[in-house]
């Protein structure tokens, strides 16, 4: 058998395999690049309200404007380079949500649209749609036996 590690030699030896992460720099990359997406979704918002529409169809219209770009950019293998530059930067709006769609969609196609595309689209977002909707269940029975 081999020599056994101690858990503190495992660390050490983590530690110097392990890259160390710039932060700092991760954070204004994260910061630049959200700020960006959401200023961009408040332009369009502006830009749908001058055509007239009301607050609610200027917030949907952003909205699937935003998606649909998304989706696209992950097509093209675009949102994976700003995933990898921005981090939580892409992956918090609304944007990384239609990404997280998206990408699993164009990976598992191959294996067919039953097996592959059907049953795997949702294997990232599929989480937070259950738990974001159970959550609001729960929020709403709350609200209506408070008030």
């Amino acid at each position: 058998m081999g020599k056994e590690m101690t858990k503190e030699q495992y660390s050490n030896m983590v530690k110097k395999a392990s890259p160390d992460s710039p932060i700092i720099k991760n954070c204004i990359h994260a910061f630049i690049v959200g700020g960006i997406i959401c200023c961009i979704g408040q332009f369009i918002m502006n830009w749908c309200s001058v055509f007239g529409m009301s607050t609610e169809e200027s917030t949907t219209c952003t909205s699937v404007i935003l998606v649909v770009t998304a989706s696209l950019l992950t097509g093209l293998g675009l949102y994976s380079k700003l995933g990898k530059f921005a981090g939580a930067g892409s992956v918090v709006p609304i944007t990384g949500f239609s990404n997280s769609v998206t990408a699993p969609a164009i990976e598992f196609k191959k294996e067919g649209f039953i097996m592959g595309l059907g049953a795997k689209i949702f294997i990232v977002a599929g989480p937070v749609i259950l738990y974001g909707v159970l959550t609001s269940i729960v929020v709403g029975i709350i609200y209506y036996f408070v008030s």
